[in-house]
């Protein structure tokens, strides 16, 4: 997996470098750890606006911008699901909370499912602390705008809250999201 998404960057003649990064790369990953790749583009432009196509061989599940990062991310689900960062070095001003709509609700279900099979990965990792404030900041990001009013306890907690609220926005807003993130990544998530 790691030389497909190389080498489909790689192949890429805007790209100059590509490089594994963070624990994969210290060799302290858990086996749901994502897989963070620094790229490295004179021509950031061009290529954040190439880049869904031309990862596009990997058959992501999930493919989107990281909207609360301070430097460009883009995000990708792949079966299995591995979970693939890659990391630019340009700044990039975090988003609000999600505005809650038919057009948006697809990304809010790909950003919820990464979001989810992150949280799992560091709860391999023993990072309690870590999942506690993330799981306040899905709140206000991403559950609260949805109608979800405490913000969960645990992982487990924010999957249903979320099921839920999905399930009532769909019904308000006449509008049915694929469950394709949700068939990947729930299978990992434990009870």
């Amino acid at each position: 997996m790691p030389g497909d998404v190389i080498g489909v960057l790689a192949a890429d003649t805007r790209i100059s470098a590509v490089e594994l990064t963070g624990s994969r790369a210290r060799g302290q990953a858990t086996p749901l750890s994502d897989w963070d790749f620094a790229v490295t583009t004179p021509r950031f432009d061009e290529v954040r606006k190439a880049l869904p196509g031309m990862v596009a061989p990997l058959r992501p599940v999930v493919a989107q911008w990281d909207r609360l990062s301070r430097r460009w991310c883009y995000m990708l689900v792949l079966p299995g699901p591995a979970k693939v960062d890659l990391l630019f070095g340009q700044p990039h001003r975090p988003a609000g909370p999600w505005q809650v709509n038919a057009s948006a609700l697809a990304g809010i279900d790909d950003h919820f499912w990464d979001w989810a099979l992150w949280l799992r990965s560091k709860l391999a990792a023993g990072r309690d602390d870590l999942v506690a404030a993330e799981l306040g900041r899905l709140q206000e990001h991403l559950l609260g705008p949805m109608g979800v009013r405490c913000a969960p306890a645990s992982l487990t907690e924010a999957v249903a809250g979320y099921r839920s609220a999905r399930e009532r926005c769909e019904r308000r807003l006449g509008s049915r999201v694929s469950r394709s993130a949700e068939d990947t990544v729930s299978p990992v998530l434990g009870p």
